[in-house]
């Protein structure tokens, strides 16, 4: 009884504990989160008022990664994923001057045209100041990850108006295939006091719930399982770009600054030769599509290579945004090959493009469900799921460590982080590719078998 009674009251005190610091980490991020927002807000208004404001992208690139370089160079490319190496490198220990340069450099970029998004700053920004929060405090190894990892859920939830998907996405997102339920309740703490500390700062979320919903049949649901296998190919092919445009960048013999100036003056011709469309964060394209509007069948293909582009050559924001804006993109484009229901199907992708890129399907189920309302959950999250699953052992965060094999056919080597993965195909003995195959077998050899039985046919035939 008395050992029982222990028990009850520790847990009741580290309830207690948690509640209390993911509370105030909340409300840091949120208001960190609220100050980011409203001065990238003022920046890209004050840009938008010149019609070739995108002509200043060389200098903006070169300014923002000789911030980096010279700051913190931690603070390099798309943040959440530095945030993700910081955890499983480094304890969640980040340096405080990482925040201050985050901002301004992602600022720089985005306010000058730069094809990137917010939520990573935002993520950098929480999860650097919980760092800070937990060096004050003079945590342990184990406390500081819990509360970088609220930063993480709170700047994403605070970024977004999901406080239910960020708190999810941030115990998600880290290992591949495995949720960090210890993590979960401050997670959840963090990301609703972040998302009402920023709301209570005057940032505005868009919401878009779905009208149109065609009552349940097998036939519209084998159409939403083939469309998460398109996205999932979506997420692959950006995931596959982005890769690509590292490795470009790592060939080019000259300082980040150097490449930021040849980076910013290939998308001004870029920019001349398609549009400003693909510029920015490209919010106007995302609530177009969601309201089923119609864009060029090209759009999400050009939306990946502006956006490989800014963050490999000096740019500095985040990733999820310009996966919304493929995702939306990329759905208009399989409801007008289809026929189907374009507003329906830019939701759908943009849920399940965040899904397979991040591999986080279960916060981009939820976020459908934040996002549009209930009656398109069922759909998403197939979706979501078939995505997931189609894109492979990649990712858009190559610190992401693998806990579980997508396919049994399929053999890698588990725990460690995506970009060291190598897939091997091992078909089972029993496994539907392998019985296809020996069916296939066995038809031919019957063929075979038939020729050879009938020398007399054949001599007719000659």
């Amino acid at each position: 009884m008395i050992r029982r009674l222990t028990e009850g009251s520790v847990l009741f005190v580290t309830v207690l504990k948690w509640v209390a610091l993911a509370t105030a980490v909340g409300a840091i991020v949120g208001l960190s989160t609220g100050v980011f927002l409203k001065a990238l807000n003022w920046s890209t208004a004050f840009s938008g008022h010149y019609a070739y404001y995108f002509l200043i992208l060389p200098v903006a690139f070169f300014a923002s990664s000789l911030l980096v370089k010279y700051l913190a160079t931690e603070a390099a490319g798309h943040g959440t994923e530095k945030v993700i190496e910081a955890i499983h490198q480094r304890s969640g220990k980040i340096k405080p001057l990482v925040v201050p340069v985050k901002l301004a450099a992602t600022v720089i970029t985005l306010a000058a045209g730069g094809s990137a998004g917010k939520e990573g700053p935002c993520a950098q920004i929480g999860a650097g100041l919980s760092s800070l929060f937990a060096d004050l405090l003079r945590f342990d190894d184990g406390d500081r990850k819990k509360l970088v990892i609220c930063g993480i859920s709170a700047g994403f939830a605070s970024v977004f108006g999901t406080p239910i998907a960020g708190a999810i996405f941030g115990v998600e997102v880290l290992f591949v295939g495995s949720v960090l339920y210890e993590v979960l309740l401050p997670s959840f703490i963090a990301g609703i006091t972040a998302y009402q500390v920023s709301a209570s700062l005057g940032v505005h979320y868009f919401y878009h719930p779905i009208a149109f919903m065609p009552v349940f049949s097998e036939a519209f649901l084998l159409k939403v399982v083939l469309a998460g296998v398109f996205f999932g190919l979506c997420a692959f092919l950006m995931i596959e770009v982005l890769d690509l445009g590292e490795k470009l960048s790592s060939k080019i013999k000259a300082s980040m600054p150097m490449k930021g100036l040849l980076g910013g003056a290939f998308l001004i011709g870029l920019t001349f030769l398609f549009s400003t469309r693909y510029l920015g964060l490209g919010l106007d394209t995302i609530e177009a599509s969601l309201q089923g509007g119609s864009v060029e069948w090209y759009a999400f293909l050009a939306k990946i290579v502006f956006t490989t582009i800014t963050l490999s050559f000096g740019g500095s924001g985040g990733i999820v945004t310009p996966i919304f804006f493929v995702g939306a993109t990329s759905g208009i484009l399989l409801a007008d090959v289809t026929g189907l229901d374009k507003a329906t199907f830019a939701a759908i992708g943009m849920v399940s493009l965040l899904a397979g890129a991040t591999n986080t399907p279960l916060a981009a189920s939820i976020m459908a469900v934040e996002l549009y309302g209930p009656s398109v959950a069922p759909y998403a999250t197939v979706a979501c799921v078939v995505s997931f699953l189609m894109t492979g052992h990649r990712s858009v965060y190559p610190s992401q460590i693998l806990s579980v094999t997508k396919s049994s056919s399929l053999h890698v080597e588990l725990g460690k982080e995506m970009e060291d993965i190598t897939t091997q195909v091992r078909l089972r003995e029993k496994s539907l590719i392998m019985t296809g195959m020996k069916m296939v077998g066995k038809v031919k050899k019957m063929g075979k078998g038939k020729g050879k039985d009938n020398p007399e046919r054949d001599s007719e035939k000659k």
